[in-house]
Formats: structure tokens, C-alpha cells, sequence
């Protein structure tokens, strides 16, 4: 797992965040506080299929699985390249899961790149984050990173001037960080962090582990 680095208004400073830190409060007498009750009810909210979420799979599936990552964290990838592929076929695309994927940039360069994501299209939303995981260890150590990656997306119809108006693209930086900021009220402070029918599960699980999880979920 990869702890995080805070993103305020599209810029990135680095916060030393062990994994775990709770950043919640809970209220330690029996009536609790207007802002507890809040915090609680946006969590709650949070923990639902939001009306600007990419849902891969059934959207009346019995399981959602949230997932919140960043793009450049190598255990994201792992988890997109050999767990997922297996999870899709055995629980998504049967139809019993469907899949939340969120944006929870650990660095800039995860933040441009999920932008980028964004301004491909829902349509192709899916396959581009599939393929930026999947060429992680090329575009992200590039000296270049958006360049890099720029080469890729072309195959999406994203050309050099798609990508240049994206990345200035303030209201898809915004969406980016609003993902970011859902995942704190969350508590998620590494990545990935997964959530399955609102319980939180910290880094990537085995497909046998997922496998487990969701049986016992349809029991």
C-alpha cells in the first residue's frame, strides 16, 4: 500500500500519513454532535453509487465493490492486471458485481493522468484506466509522464491537442479532487483501498480472498 499525499485545488504537498490514521471523530457521549451526524450521513452517502460515478458492470448488481487508487501506485496496478481481469469474468460480467472505480491521486502526475481518463469518455472510461495500469511501469517513470501516456491514448482519439486542453481543464481537475476529498471522508489514506457493500478492506486482495468475500456476501 502507498500512503497519500494531499491534493488541495489540483496541488499536491506531501503529508507523512501512516496507513491506518483514522480521520474521523466519534462522538463519546450518547447524543452526537450536528457535525458528527453529518459526517456519518455523507459516508453513508459515499458509500452509494454517486450520480458522476463509472459503473462497470450491472448497476442493479447485489455487491458494489468501491474501489479508490491512484493511477501511478504500483499495488493499484497490480491489483487492475492480474486480480481484476479474473473478478470480472467470475462476478461482473455474471452480473453480481458491479465496480466503483474512484480517483485517489497519490501525486500530480496521478492526477493529470486520471484526468485524462475523464476527457476519453465514459464509453471508453474502463479500457483507458485499463490501459494506463497496464503501461504504468513505462508512461509513469518517463521523463515526460503525459507525453508518454499521450501515445497511448491516441488509440482513444485523444490526439496532442485532446490532451493538452484536458490537462487544463479546470472543472475535470475538480471531479478528480472530488473523488480524492470523498475518499478522506472515508477514512482511505493509502491506496488501493476497497470497499465492498460499505466494508473497507486496506490494499489489494487475491483473487481467492475476493472470491471468498463476495460468496459469503450472496450466502
Amino acid at each position: 500500500m502507498r500512503n497519500i499525499l494531499i491534493v488541495a485545488g489540483g496541488v499536491v504537498a506531501v503529508a507523512a500519513i501512516a496507513a491506518g490514521v483514522w480521520f474521523g471523530t466519534r462522538p463519546s457521549s450518547p447524543t452526537p454532535a450536528p457535525q458528527a451526524v453529518a459526517q456519518a450521513a455523507d459516508k453513508t452517502t459515499l458509500l452509494q453509487v454517486q450520480p458522476s460515478d463509472h459503473v462497470l458492470g450491472d448497476p442493479n448488481a447485489p455487491i458494489t465493490l468501491i474501489e479508490y487508487a491512484s493511477l501511478t501506485c504500483p499495488h493499484c496496478a497490480h491489483f487492475a492486471v492480474a486480480v481484476l481481469p479474473e473478478l470480472k469474468k467470475k462476478w461482473i460480467d455474471t452480473g453480481k458485481v458491479k465496480l466503483v472505480y474512484r480517483d485517489f491521486p497519490l501525486d500530480q502526475t496521478a492526477l493529470k493522468a486520471a484526468q485524462l481518463a475523464e476527457c476519453a469518455g465514459k464509453d471508453k472510461y474502463y479500457g483507458v484506466i485499463d490501459m494506463i495500469f497496464e503501461t504504468q511501469a513505462k508512461w509513469a517513470t518517463a521523463s515526460d509522464p503525459m507525453a508518454e501516456l499521450g501515445k497511448s491514448l491516441r488509440i482513444a482519439g485523444m490526439g496532442e491537442a485532446e490532451v493538452k486542453a484536458c490537462l487544463a481543464n479546470d472543472a475535470v481537475a475538480n471531479a478528480v479532487v472530488a473523488d480524492y476529498r470523498g475518499g478522506e471522508t472515508l477514512g482511505v489514506n493509502s491506496t488501493p483501498t476497497l470497499f465492498i457493500n460499505g466494508q473497507e478492506f486496506k490494499g489489494a486482495r487475491s483473487v481467492e480472498e475476493m472470491d471468498a468475500t463476495f460468496s459469503k456476501l450472496l450466502k
